[in-house]
């Protein structure tokens, strides 16, 4: 019996391929022997230039994301991690912001990775969409970005 369907792997998709790219790019960028007050200057530039980038309503939600995360979570250092704006603490990856148009999904993302410290049973969430950043978000988000590095 034939089949029409195919299983075959289709690879990486475009954006996932930029994304990967990005990140490589990353790497290079940290390497380069500088002191540690001059890449976290620079590490920060770049975040803010790549929110620049951004598409009006995501550009929009990632100054109010970046504003409120370095505001509560001092300790979080910004940098570019898969080409995404994103905060660490000791160089690991807390927290993210990944805009709609990155990966052509419907809304932007807040990202938590496995070091953020917000358990809360046996199950909790790790990615909030976000489709606006209202006064409520921002507390949100300050909430979350402060338990994340308690």
């Amino acid at each position: 019996m034939s089949s029409t369907q195919s299983n075959a792997y289709e690879g990486f998709t475009a954006e996932e391929r930029a994304a990967m790219k990005d990140h490589a790019q990353e790497l290079k960028a940290a390497a380069r022997s500088r002191s540690r007050a001059d890449k976290a200057a620079e590490a920060e530039r770049d975040v803010l230039a790549k929110i620049a980038e951004m598409q009006d309503s995501d550009r929009i939600m990632a100054e109010r994301v970046h504003a409120v995360i370095t505001a509560e979570a001092p300790a979080l250092a910004p940098k570019l991690w898969y080409g995404m704006p994103a905060y660490a603490l000791d160089g690991k990856v807390v927290c993210f912001f990944q805009s709609a148009e990155k990966f052509k999904a419907r809304y932007a993302t807040l990202g938590f990775s496995d070091q953020a410290k917000l358990d809360d049973g046996p199950m909790w969430a790790a990615g909030f969409a976000l489709t606006e950043v209202t006064a409520e978000v921002e507390a949100r988000i300050g909430a979350l970005v402060k338990q994340a590095v308690s």
